[in-house]
């Protein structure tokens, strides 16, 4: 039975929650009074749809429905997890949460997406503060992963511990922080190089180019895949952190910051900045500089994915619990997925390479069901690729969903024949044909041998299914 959210809020963060639950085959209530809502949550959702199935070797779960309702009550009737994402008013807060928790069920999360208010605060006056908890997103939601999850005191344990399984189950990565403190963890840290950004743009040190180049070029990189502390104890060289911080720590002495003050935010000022990012991004609209977002982030996760590293593992584990292995057959679906945009050429199709991706991963699918996957390899056997004969009959173009089907030619043996066909999903038009023989091989003696054990007798069955 699917789950249901509840979306109260549906601006730029609380469509992105919405993207990601919808996405993870959530069924999604919303509730905001704009008349835009609609329209702008629906296009928070298409740059999803098109973003975050990129990031997996599979497709994601059948998507969930989104209703559209007319009162809070409505709403949270029922759901099992409610997503708070109105205005950062205190005020407006509290009068949300009451007309929430008048008709919430009390088993249910009740997470406010702020920035900057603790969860006390978000309790007060509250009738039943044990639901209530912070749950920071960033930016975009369906795509970046970190989740700060802060609870009060009043909070109960076995509504953080089934707020943590449900994240996690939607591909975020929960840190539960353990404290209360304003803006939590990340934004502190962000507020830091904004004050400083500011002031470089005030005392005409900096543009606002520049400044992003500085982090684009430089220690943004190395915080996506490091952060900060552990790319430190690399400067510090074979000695580590303790030498580094001896090495450096006495410029923390020294005037190079301005964190304890703030530049006036003066009409002139705020016309520098927005003149300076004009220039620096005026020629894009906002729906071209997120998609050329998303695809940057799609790429970057990929490869990090890849290495199995930082955010990367988020996205293994996640897609993990989405592989559905089929039962073993003469014909079967061995790959639905969609096409990432790293797998594309300077034609703006996919890359040849890539359709070996597609069909190594169809044939992966067919041993693992034959019963030679993971375990079986590090038992010593596996099967290896001897010949392919691939036809190329229509472009595939990055962010196409396509599927393949899979036909048993000849098993024999030690020898396996098999017959790929890969099609786009929205019309099935044949894209592509591989025909690709296998031996089975033991991984000591790197020669073809007969398979053992349950891959041995599954061969037979399927040898007799062929006649």
């Amino acid at each position: 039975m699917a789950m249901t959210a509840a979306i109260i809020g549906g601006g730029v963060i609380g469509g992105g929650w919405l993207a990601r639950f919808v996405l993870n085959g959530w069924n999604v209530r919303v509730f905001d009074p704009d008349l835009e809502a609609e329209r702008k949550i629906n296009g928070v959702l298409d740059q999803a749809r098109h973003a975050l199935p990129m990031l997996y070797e599979t497709s994601l779960p059948v998507e969930g429905s989104v209703t559209y309702c007319s009162h809070i009550g409505e709403t949270v009737t029922g759901v099992d997890w409610i997503q708070e994402s109105v205005p950062e008013r205190l005020d407006v807060k509290h009068a949300v949460i009451a007309d929430i928790q008048a008709h919430a069920p009390e088993q249910a999360v009740l997470a406010s997406s702020t920035s900057g208010f603790k969860p006390s605060e978000l309790q007060q006056g509250s009738i039943f503060a044990q639901q209530i908890m912070v749950c920071h997103p960033f930016n975009p939601v369906y795509l970046l992963p970190l989740v700060e999850v802060v609870p009060s005191p009043k909070t109960s344990t076995q509504h953080l511990k089934v707020a943590t399984h449900l994240l996690t189950s939607i591909g975020l990565s929960p840190l539960h922080v353990r404290k209360e403190i304003d803006a939590h963890i990340a934004d502190r840290l962000l507020e830091a190089v904004w004050r400083e950004g500011l002031w470089l743009i005030n005392d005409d040190i900096a543009t606002t180019k520049e400044i992003d180049d500085a982090i684009r070029f430089g220690f943004g990189l190395r915080w996506a895949q490091m952060g900060l502390f552990e790319t430190y104890r690399i400067a510090g060289g074979e000695a580590g952190m303790a030498h580094f911080i001896a090495q450096f720590g006495p410029c923390l002495k020294w005037p190079w910051t301005k964190l304890m003050d703030v530049p006036e935010l003066t009409n002139d000022l705020v016309q520098k900045i927005s003149n300076q990012s004009n220039a620096q991004s005026g020629q894009h609209s906002i729906a071209e500089l997120e998609t050329k977002r998303n695809h940057n982030l799609v790429a970057l996760l990929r490869a990090l994915k890849q290495q199995g590293q930082a955010a990367g593992t988020i996205i293994n584990a996640h897609e993990a619990n989405l592989i559905d292995v089929p039962k073993l057959a003469v014909k079967l679906r061995s790959v639905h997925r969609t096409v990432p945009i790293d797998w594309t050429d300077y034609n703006g199709h996919m890359n040849e390479g890539r359709y070996g991706q597609v069909f190594s991963d169809a044939a992966d699918r067919v041993l693992q069901s034959l019963g030679a996957g993971a375990e079986y390899v590090e038992n010593g056997h596996s099967y290896f690729t001897v010949e392919t004969n691939v036809k190329f009959l229509q472009e595939t173009h990055a962010g196409e969903k396509i599927f393949v089907d899979t036909e048993i030619l000849l098993a024999a043996g030690k020898k396996l024949k098999m017959r790929h066909v890969m099609r786009r999903a929205r019309d099935e038009e044949v894209l592509n044909i591989c025909e690709q023989f296998l031996l089975h091989v033991s991984l000591e003696t790197r020669r073809s041998c007969d398979p053992v054990g349950s891959v041995a007798q599954n061969i037979v069955t399927l040898g007799k299914e062929l006649g």
